[in-house]
């Protein structure tokens, strides 16, 4: 799998962000080049066409006080629709290659995000929220996109437009060239003087959106824990904070931007009164004829249009530039480990696991988590971990499932460690269940084999009826294959019901159950917790529980505390000892 380099220093200027979007897009130069070829010789076709003009002006001032050749004013005609057809072929050409191929670099973009996403550790979620990554698949990569497609070729034909323009005003009447070159300057040293301001206005811009985008998408997720404790108030004078925050830095991008096309149309009219009054003073002297000022018009317009498209074409591209900035600080983020030339896979698989003195903490903290961890659970052992909550329980199984990378000793499975093996070999080895579930928009069916093929309807309906979910089933008007939408509704205990028949189905070596009966009623419970440990037979099960009844037969039992383990055994051992295991157990049967 390609993945984006991991040494190019972040970018942090317009400049610096820009070439990182040229290299990202080099193998599209070559078609990209001939894009710009067609835009250059459209626009000097178009430049071609003043000078023709004027030629014809000159024949039909002369044929006034004769007879008008009709011949050359054909010919001019003539030539003058064929100059103007070629340019539009070209300019048509030039656009339909930017379109398709700026499609083509969001295209990649977005899947070189999406891939990204599988290669970050999972730190990185727990300080990035949904919403901002969500913001620079969709708003950040759109908006280069456009400015790829827009900016780009209109720069260069701008460009184009303005320097020959230039040189044809001088070839014309080089007096004329300089009035119209001093009056426009003005236009030069605004342009610059605005864009110069406005680029960290635009930064503001995608970095407020960002923000608000992940308060949305958090908002929206939880709106129902919002509404409980009424939280609407808050949660309101938050988003318009951030709402505020990004109409302050929108507006005034937006009004730098604004700023832009008035000065230029004023430069460009000054032009052409300036042009105007000295043509006239020439004509008088006959030092020019009445073709040369019309042709010297266009020219002017020619040679300030540009400006304003030029203005316009550069604050598009500061925005991608903030834009670009973000997605390639994402881009650019600290990978996980690179392990490809790991193709160690396992054959049959015991599954004895063996803790060997591990020690954890987050990357982006110097604080130990996970102190001394040491433990063995052999073939086929039902293992619990239990302990209050912050003891490191969750933290055990993230390192056993290589979510997180351990900082020191080791993790083995059957005498192998998990350092050795890829990450998809050491997930291939785990069923898993979590607190929370996860459902996605699709079919029943779709949900419950997620990821494994070749599951049979007898299957589906031997893992729903081991969790009570089969009565459910029948009552839905299209079975397994009923779409699981906002038209079907599910308790949490369904979602959880569902979850655990999906690792059913599964039928891995491993099992890994983190709280995964905490949302279902007693008799739900007892039901699949029966189903749960005919699933556990033969299998090496690790569970996760603060409802200490259900792990009472559990083969092995690991009480953590502050990231150890403060005791080991089973039930009767435990309790025997008196001890955190005893307090916890008999607080738990006190309150029932």
């Amino acid at each position: 799998m390609p993945r984006p380099s991991r040494n190019v220093e972040k970018a942090k200027d317009f400049k610096g962000t820009w070439i990182k979007i040229i290299k990202y897009c080099k193998k599209y130069y070559a078609i990209l080049l001939v894009a710009i070829v067609c835009a250059i010789a459209g626009t000097v076709m178009t430049l071609i066409g003043p000078n023709k003009i004027a030629d014809l002006t000159d024949i039909v001032q002369k044929g006034l006080f004769g007879q008008i050749d009709m011949d050359s004013v054909a010919n001019i005609g003539l030539t003058l629709i064929t100059i103007y057809l070629i340019s539009m072929v070209l300019q048509s050409l030039q656009g339909w290659i930017m379109a398709t191929t700026t499609q083509r670099i969001s295209q990649g973009l977005r899947s070189d995000i999406s891939r990204k996403i599988n290669c970050l550790p999972m730190w990185y979620y727990n300080k990035t929220s949904t919403g901002d990554v969500l913001s620079r698949v969709t708003n950040d990569v759109d908006m280069v996109g456009q400015s790829l497609n827009q900016s780009i070729s209109t720069l260069v034909s701008a460009v184009t437009l303005f320097i020959g323009s230039l040189i044809m005003m001088f070839v014309t009447n080089w007096i004329l060239a300089l009035t119209a070159i001093g009056a426009t300057a003005i236009g030069f040293l605004l342009m610059g003087a605005i864009a110069g301001k406005s680029q960290k206005y635009f930064a503001r811009q995608q970095k407020h959106l960002g923000e608000i985008n992940g308060l949305i998408e958090e908002i929206y997720a939880g709106h129902t824990v919002v509404k409980a404790y009424n939280g609407e108030g808050k949660s309101q004078a938050t988003f318009d904070n951030m709402n505020s925050n990004l109409k302050d830095s929108a507006f005034k991008a937006q009004c730098m931007a604004g700023l832009m096309m008035p000065i230029m149309t004023f430069v460009g009219n000054f032009g052409y009164v300036a042009v105007c009054v000295v043509g006239a003073v020439l004509a008088l002297d006959h030092k020019i004829s009445i073709g040369t000022i019309i042709a010297f018009t266009m020219y002017v317009r020619y040679f300030t249009q540009p400006l304003s498209q030029m203005a316009q074409a550069f604050q598009s591209l500061q925005s991608a530039a903030a834009a670009g900035e973000r997605i390639f600080e994402f881009l650019e983020a600290e990978e996980m480990e690179d392990e490809r030339n790991k193709v160690f896979e396992f054959g049959k698989v015991e599954g004895q696991v063996q803790f060997d003195h591990v020690k954890f903490g987050y990357e982006d903290s110097e604080r130990i988590i996970i102190h001394d961890f040491s433990a063995i659970a052999k073939a086929g052992q039902k293992v619990a971990i239990v302990g209050p909550t912050g003891a490191g329980k969750t933290t055990m199984v993230n390192l056993l499932m290589r979510f997180n990378e351990i900082k020191d000793g080791d993790i083995l499975i059957d005498g192998v460690s998990i350092k050795n093996m890829s990450r998809q070999e050491v997930h291939k080895q785990f069923c898993m269940v979590l607190q929370d579930t996860w459902l996605f928009e699709g079919t029943l069916r779709e949900n419950l084999v997620y990821n494994t093929h070749g599951v049979s309807d007898k299957r589906l309906d031997e893992a729903c009826k081991a969790v009570g979910l089969d009565h459910f089933v029948h009552t839905l008007s299209n079975g397994y294959d009923t779409v699981l939408g906002d038209q079907i509704s599910l308790s949490q205990g369904q979602k959880q019901q569902l979850t655990i028949a999906r690792a059913m189905i599964a039928d891995k070596p491993m099992l890994i159950l983190d709280e995964a009966t905490s949302s279902v009623d007693t008799r739900t419970e007892q039901k699949i917790q029966s189903a749960m440990d005919e699933l556990m037979k033969g299998r090496t099960s690790f569970v996760i529980a603060h409802r200490l009844s259900t792990i009472k037969n559990a083969d092995l039992i690991l009480v953590m505390k502050d990231g150890d383990i403060i005791e080991s055994g089973n039930h009767e051992q435990l309790i025997e000892q008196n001890g955190f295991y005893a307090d916890l157990y008999n607080s738990q049967f006190a309150t029932n």
